[in-house]
């Protein structure tokens, strides 16, 4: 009796673990899994032509957002090329990429500063870009750390800020927060799993 018991049960767990087991395994993402994460909602800000931008208005592509400054010796360039590096190495899937760029740093940042700093990485990198008040707003609604670090003049400041990019998939909803340093291989096999998404 105990042995059918046994028997039993081992069937019933077998069963309920082929109904987990249903459909191929998910891939997790190098970077942190941010599904379904109650901020990085909306963006709202100026790109480098002036024209007023929302996150609804690149729906259909896989968005990697970095929040940076021009004035920036390394992180910032280094996290905009391996963006770049990312989108070139994809082919035809890399028109559906973008890499949008938003200034820390309003103040030296002018548009046609940002249109010049974009070039330099990829013409269709978009900068994004607002006043004082809507800059810490918009690093409020991504939990995005900021300070301006004086130095020997006025003008010679620097930008201590959060050193990550956001992911967000084809729908505008974010899904991952690549930390900087991890390199363009992994920032690649994240974005191919949400490309690949249905």
């Amino acid at each position: 009796m105990k042995t059918r018991r046994f028997a039993l049960a081992a069937v019933a767990t077998l069963a309920l673990a082929g109904c987990q087991k249903s459909g191929p395994e998910k891939q997790a993402f190098k970077g942190v899994d941010l599904t379904g994460a109650e901020y990085a909602r909306q963006l709202n800000l100026t790109d480098q032509d002036g024209r007023a931008r929302s996150l609804a208005d690149f729906k259909g592509k896989v968005l990697v957002v970095f929040f940076g400054y021009t004035q920036c010796p390394d992180v910032c360039p280094t996290t905009m090329a391996e963006v770049a590096e990312v989108k070139r190495s994809l082919g035809a899937d890399g028109d559906k990429v973008q890499g949008i760029f938003v200034t820390i740093d309003p103040e030296r940042d002018t548009g046609q500063l940002l249109k010049a700093y974009m070039a330099s990485f990829d013409p269709s990198f978009i900068a994004l870009r607002g006043s004082p008040e809507q800059t810490q707003a918009a690093a409020k609604e991504f939990k995005v750390f900021f300070a301006k670090v004086p130095g020997k003049t006025p003008e010679s400041y620097t930008m201590d800020h959060t050193a990550a990019s956001f992911i967000f998939d084809t729908e505008g909803r974010v899904r991952v927060y690549a930390r900087y340093g991890s390199g363009a291989q992994p920032l690649a096999d994240d974005i191919k799993l949400l490309l690949a998404e249905k």
